[in-house]
C-alpha cells in the first residue's frame, strides 16, 4: 500500500461530525468563560464606583462572583477534558463501523460506555440550556441601561428633565435597597455609559451569552452523534452475532452431511 493509499484510509477513519461538534464545543466554552470571567470583573468594578459606595452592601455580590468566576475555571477544565473523551469515543465507533465485516467486535463494555455517554451529554446539554438563560440576564440589564442612555441622547429628551431619568439597579436584587446611592441619574448615567468598562463589560456578555449558545448547540450535535453511534454499535453486534450462529449452523450442517455420506459409504 503506498503513501497516499493510507492517507485515504486514515481519512476515511477520521469522525468529521464529532471533530466539528468538538471545535465548536470548544469555542463555545472559551468564549463562555473567558468573556464570562472579564465581564463579572468590570461588573464589579461599576457597582463599586457608581452604585454601591459602601463596601458591606455589596460583599455578598462581590463573594457570589467570586465563587461563579471560580466554577467558569471548572467548567473550561471539565469540558476541554470531556470533548477529548468524545472525540476520542467518535473515532472508537467511527472504526467499529468501517470494519463491521472484518474481525472487529464490539464489547457489552463499549455499549455500555457510548450509551452512558448518551445520557451523560443529555443532561450536560439541558444544563447548558439553563447557563444560557442566565447569560441573558446581564445581557438585559445592560442593554436596560444603554438603551435609557441612548434615550437621554436623542431629541426626544429634550422634553423632559433629563435629571429625571435614571436607571436603579437595586430593583433587579443585585444590591440592597439600603446601599448607596444605589441609582444613577441624568448626567451621571450618561457617564457611566460612557466608561470603556461598561462598554467593554456590555460586549463581553453578549459575546458569553453567544458562546453559551454555541455550547448549547454543540452539545445537540454531540448527543445526535453519539445516540447514532450507539445504534450502530447495537447494529454492529447483532450482526456478528447473526453471522456468528450462522456459520455455526453452516458447520453443523456440514458435519451432519460428512456423517451421512459416511454412513451411506459403509451401508453400501
Amino acid at each position: 500500500m503506498g503513501c497516499f493509499e493510507c492517507c485515504i484510509k486514515c481519512l476515511g477513519g477520521v469522525p468529521y461530525a464529532s471533530l466539528v461538534a468538538t471545535i465548536l464545543c470548544f469555542s463555545g466554552v472559551a468564549l463562555f468563560c473567558g468573556c464570562g470571567h472579564v465581564a463579572l470583573t468590570g461588573t464589579v468594578s461599576i457597582l463599586e464606583s457608581h452604585f454601591s459606595k459602601v463596601a458591606s452592601d455589596h460583599a455578598m455580590l462581590t463573594d457570589v462572583i467570586q465563587l461563579m468566576q471560580y466554577v467558569i475555571y471548572g467548567i473550561a477544565s471539565f469540558f476541554f477534558l470531556y470533548g477529548i473523551i468524545l472525540l476520542a469515543e467518535g473515532f472508537y465507533t467511527t472504526s467499529a463501523v468501517k470494519e463491521l465485516h472484518s474481525e472487529f467486535k464490539t464489547t457489552i463494555c463499549g455499549r455500555c460506555i457510548s450509551g452512558m455517554f448518551v445520557f451523560l451529554t443529555y443532561v450536560l446539554g439541558v444544563a447548558w440550556l439553563g447557563v444560557f438563560g442566565f447569560s441573558a440576564v446581564p445581557v438585559f440589564l445592560f442593554y436596560n441601561m444603554w438603551s435609557t442612555c441612548a434615550s437621554m441622547k436623542s431629541s426626544m429628551s429634550n422634553l423632559t428633565d433629563i435629571d429625571s431619568i435614571c436607571v436603579d439597579v437595586r430593583q433587579y436584587g443585585i444590591i440592597p435597597w439600603n446601599a448607596t446611592p444605589g441609582k444613577a441619574c441624568g448626567s451621571t448615567l450618561g457617564d457611566i455609559c460612557n466608561t470603556s468598562e461598561f462598554y467593554l463589560s456590555y460586549h463581553l456578555y453578549i459575546v458569553a451569552c453567544a458562546g453559551a449558545g454555541a455550547t448549547v448547540i454543540a452539545l445537540i450535535h454531540f448527543l445526535m452523534i453519539l445516540s447514532a453511534n450507539w445504534a450502530y454499535l447495537k447494529d454492529a453486534s447483532q450482526m456478528h452475532a447473526y453471522q456468528d450462529i450462522k456459520m455455526k449452523e453452516e458447520q453443523e450442517l456440514q458435519d451432519i452431511t460428512s456423517r451421512s455420506k459416511e454412513c451411506l459409504h459403509s451401508y453400501t
